[in-house]
């Protein structure tokens, strides 16, 4: 804990937890150590990196602000040590004060104000910092990389999964293809009746002109129960 006479500061550094293409966040607690208002005020050396929220506040006597600072994503890896500084200012502040009466008159030294200022540098850290690696197990044996392991793991269950299913979607074509056939066939089969129909109808038609007899009948519903139990089953 940093102390800024007004204020106290935890933590006394920002680190961030660093991953190329992916914003990162920290924050730090700002605790009120005087029986006065106090306000206060954080600034950056980078403001187009860093997003502070909220930037300036009031804490009341004993009381406690948490602030919340994002860093952009970056494009390229940070050098080994970071630049970047942030500034924290804080002012007493009249009674009753609040966010709205902040104004940067406020943090102005030169009217004889006594403005605490606290800095705070900036360091990065790994967001997956790499395993130990193991000693070897037998003299002559080099260490392997426990990440290493990993990584051919999980190669070979996205290997798994995918002759699963290969071999799943292999079944499933040739069901739909079995029944493709198998409706093209009953619809053939049924066009066939129905034309055997009509050849048998012609010609009963032609040896009884007068109309049509019992065992025809029959027969025309037969085939009707057979055409309807074909249609039924493609």
């Amino acid at each position: 804990m940093s102390m800024g006479d007004f204020i106290s500061i935890h933590p006394s550094e920002l680190k961030f937890p660093f991953e190329l293409r992916r914003q990162s966040s920290c924050s730090m607690q700002l605790t009120n150590r005087t029986e006065k208002y106090v306000a206060f005020k954080v600034k950056t050396t980078n403001p187009k990196k860093y997003c502070v929220r909220p930037n300036s506040g009031i804490v009341l006597p004993g009381s406690s602000c948490n602030v919340s600072v994002t860093m952009q994503a970056q494009k390229e890896a940070p050098p080994d040590q970071c630049r970047d500084k942030f500034l924290v200012q804080s002012v007493i502040a009249p009674d009753g004060s609040t966010n709205k009466d902040i104004t940067p008159e406020m943090f102005n030294k030169e009217d004889g104000r006594v403005v605490k200022e606290f800095k705070m540098r900036v360091i990065y850290i790994p967001a997956n910092p790499p395993s130990p690696v193991p000693e070897g197990s037998e003299e002559g044996t080099p260490p392997r990389s426990s990440s290493l392991e990993n990584g051919i793991q999980n190669f070979e269950e996205v290997s798994r999964s995918l002759e699963d299913t290969k071999e799943k979607s292999s079944e499933a074509w040739s069901a739909i293809s079995k029944l493709t056939d198998e409706k093209a066939s009953a619809l053939q089969q049924n066009q066939r009746l129905r034309q055997e129909l009509e050849m048998m109808r012609k010609d009963i038609s032609k040896s009884r002109p007068g109309g049509f007899s019992l065992m025809f009948v029959v027969l025309i519903g037969l085939l009707g129960v057979l055409i309807g139990y074909v249609v039924k089953r493609a």
